[in-house]
């Protein structure tokens, strides 16, 4: 990207001011040098959202801006979709969750541009959907792949439980687990703790991680989610 770090502040400016038409310029002229859609995803897109990300955690954006910029990306990322490079279909499917937040619905949206182009079949069911659904739709699909993109703090609790149950009734025990923005980033450690499979900090990071492991598998004596509950429930029936 040409001037990379004057080509981002640029953008982000034009995105937490409003100016649809100079955040679509950036884009348009990106494109009109032949720079690759999906390295627009990588090198402006996604480090963008994350310093808007960081921005708002700290109260150093208003909620105007806020809007604005993710209102606006979003809509960015939507009609630069169909630009990414398409690879020969995989027959894998995935199901992805998401925070619920704007931001992190926006991260989910790009890892799912991004798994589609590679080949995946791809669900983006969101956030705020509750975990007996989302068992159940696993079960049904045979889904291949879970990732939970874009996670808020508070909803880790409820992710440790569907892993948890996942693994205690062991639907689609072939199933990969796959962690990654949002809280996953500023956790060390968590991703593992919880049982996930595989972690990735961005969305082009994990569809490297999935093409390069697509069978690593956390073992149980690597879980500690749900282990002491388990221990628990093994000593009251001896």
């Amino acid at each position: 990207m040409p001037r990379r770090d004057a080509t981002q502040e640029r953008f982000f400016t034009s995105l937490i001011s409003g100016h649809r038409d100079a955040t679509r310029q950036v884009v348009q002229e990106l494109m009109e040098s032949d720079y690759p859609a999906e390295k627009i995803y990588d090198r402006l897109f996604w480090p963008t959202l994350e310093h808007i990300q960081k921005l708002h955690r700290a109260d150093q954006l208003t909620a105007l801006a806020f809007n604005y910029a993710t209102r606006l990306l979003r809509s960015l990322i939507h009609n630069i979709q169909p630009q990414l490079e398409k690879s020969r279909r995989i027959s894998k499917s995935v199901l992805l969750m998401c925070g619920p937040e704007e931001s992190e619905e926006i991260a989910a949206q790009m890892t799912c541009d991004l798994l589609e182009a590679e080949g995946f079949d791809v669900y983006f069911v969101g956030g705020g959907v509750a975990n007996d659904e989302i068992v159940n739709e696993i079960g049904e699909m045979k889904t291949d792949i879970l990732v939970m993109f874009g996670a808020v703090p508070n909803t880790v609790p409820t992710t440790r439980l569907l892993i948890d149950r996942l693994h205690t009734i062991g639907a689609c025990p072939n199933l990969q687990i796959v962690v990654g923005g949002g809280v996953f980033n500023r956790a060390d450690g968590l991703a593992e703790e919880i049982g996930a499979d595989l972690w990735a900090k961005n969305p082009s990071e994990l569809v490297k991680a999935l093409a390069k492991e697509p069978d690593r598998r956390m073992t149980s004596s690597q879980r500690t989610v749900g282990r002491k509950r388990r221990g628990k429930r093994n000593a009251a029936a001896a």
